[in-house]
């Protein structure tokens, strides 16, 4: 009986292992990656960080997290997910429910100086609209903010 009970025991622990393999990303994860990119930027400088935020494979790329980063007038500095979009305005942009996202984040980085936005956009990997939420904080010192979001 004893036996059986450690198999099943082993087969549950599996089980959950296995789940949490697939599962998302947690808001948790979002912000501790966005609390990274900000130290990184701080000790390395933006220019560095936005080229390090776009380099596909590194410290700021799992699974599903990724960095973005914007000035307060909508520029794209980096964007890991699409490094192409860097130099481009985006502030007009919609997400799939036609919010401004963008001018949202900009409103929570000049009154709080960070915060989460909550938005739909199209999973990469699903291809479906899905809801979204995105942690985003301020570079002090600079004009810039960066950020990270998971699909829910």
């Amino acid at each position: 009986m004893n036996v059986i009970k450690k198999v099943i025991g082993a087969l549950l622990i599996n089980l959950l292992l296995i789940s949490g393999a697939f599962a998302g990303s947690s808001p948790a994860q979002a912000k501790a990656m966005v609390e990274k990119a900000v130290t990184y930027a701080k000790v390395n400088g933006t220019e560095k960080a936005y080229k390090e935020f776009n380099t596909a494979g590194s410290q700021f790329f799992d699974g599903e997290l990724y960095i973005f980063a914007y000035d307060l007038e909508g520029n794209n500095l980096a964007l890991g997910a699409n490094p192409k979009m860097t130099g481009k305005n985006l502030l007009e942009m919609k997400s799939a429910d036609g919010k401004y996202y963008l001018k949202e984040m900009i409103e929570i980085i000049k009154s709080k100086g960070e915060g989460w936005v909550d938005y739909k956009w199209t999973n990469p990997e699903t291809k479906k609209i899905q809801d979204k939420t995105s942690f985003v904080k301020k570079i002090s010192g600079t004009n810039a903010f960066v950020g990270s979001g998971i699909y829910k």
